[in-house]
């Protein structure tokens, strides 16, 4: 291809609140050596993209767009691309940044084939919230029959995906949850037990639901006092595991905290990492999807708003009124 692509980019010019989101109309290169032109049909949200608004965690520079998570179908390929062709379906999660796009040019090894079975909506409501999960019960530790896991924000995207995935390995689940309606959503998805944890507090209605005995691992995402309360969630030799700091930032740990009475362990695995240096991403991408194609587990749309409406999902996702993932049509 010799012609530039035109395309829709959501950017920010500068760190901010989320007026900073702004649709704009950008040209895009040809795919060069090794790179794919992606006509994408469907962009995740997540908070990490919050952060990257804010410039918690910076972007590579300014101008430019955020996002790491999309799904669609390939437009074009450039000059030694084997493993993709024009008209496949990908999905992708992870960096580049810039996901918040009608149109993108990758890597192809950024790229994994999407089955027909799962939709466009679905994939990208699911790819880094599903790689999340895999890393989880893949990597770091193998939940099984038996075992009893707190899952926090259990109605949330992630939570979700978290309590299906391990209620199908056979654990018991219990989540905690903002209101009596997310309450809801957490038990249809496979919750044993939920915890309000607005008028209860959750390490005491854990260690009553357990009868003292508390929980193998614990996933949470805020970070905080909410970490250092969910150690007293856990029994002998269980694992806290934090995926962010929605509430406040890691603060030290300390080790006399978790042991050696108590034999506890912390993890703050990130997923980028689990993406960056699995063996064959494509067959660790394929694990997932045969989760959902099997009926195990299935994404949960949410919200589904216009690419030009970001700013609204993102000010949703900062309230806590979604339930299930977000996601942005172009």
């Amino acid at each position: 291809m010799s012609v530039s692509i035109r395309a829709h980019e959501v950017r920010i010019a500068a760190y901010g609140a989320a007026d900073a989101l702004v649709l704009q109309e950008v040209d895009l290169p040809a795919p060069g050596a090794g790179e794919v032109l992606v006509r994408q049909h469907a962009v995740g949200i997540n908070f990490i993209d919050i952060y990257h608004r804010r410039g918690v965690f910076p972007i590579p520079r300014l101008p430019g767009a955020i996002g790491v998570e999309a799904a669609g179908v390939v437009e074009a390929v450039g000059p030694g691309v084997t493993r993709l062709r024009a008209g496949d379906r990908v999905a992708y999660a992870g960096p580049p940044v810039g996901s918040y796009a009608s149109a993108r040019v990758l890597p192809e090894a950024a790229l994994v084939k999407l089955p027909d079975a799962i939709s466009f909506e679905a994939a990208a409501a699911l790819m880094l919230q599903g790689m999340t999960a895999h890393m989880l019960f893949t990597r770091v530790r193998r939940v099984a029959a038996g075992d009893t896991v707190l899952v926090h924000a259990a109605a949330g995207g992630l939570g979700l995906l978290l309590v299906q995935w391990a209620k199908a390995l056979g654990a018991r689940v219990i989540g905690t949850v903002g209101s009596p309606a997310k309450a809801e959503h957490a038990l249809r998805a496979g919750c044993r037990e939920v915890i309000l944890y607005k008028e209860q507090d959750f390490a005491t209605e854990t260690r009553r639901l357990t009868d003292g005995a508390g929980v193998d691992v614990v996933y949470e995402g805020l970070g905080g006092d909410v970490l250092l309360k969910s150690l007293d969630c856990l029994k002998p030799f269980g694992l806290a595991v934090n995926l962010g700091q929605v509430g406040e930032p890691l603060g030290a740990v300390e080790l006399a905290r978790l042991g050696p009475q108590r034999s506890l362990a912390v993890a703050v695995p990130g997923v980028f990492a689990h993406l960056r240096t699995l063996p064959d991403l494509q067959a660790g991408a394929d694990e997932m999807f045969a989760m959902v194609t099997s009926g195990a587990v299935a994404p949960t749309v949410g919200l589904s708003l216009p690419l030009a409406d970001a700013g609204e999902a993102h000010r949703r996702l900062e309230a806590g009124t979604t339930t299930g993932s977000l996601i942005l049509i172009p």
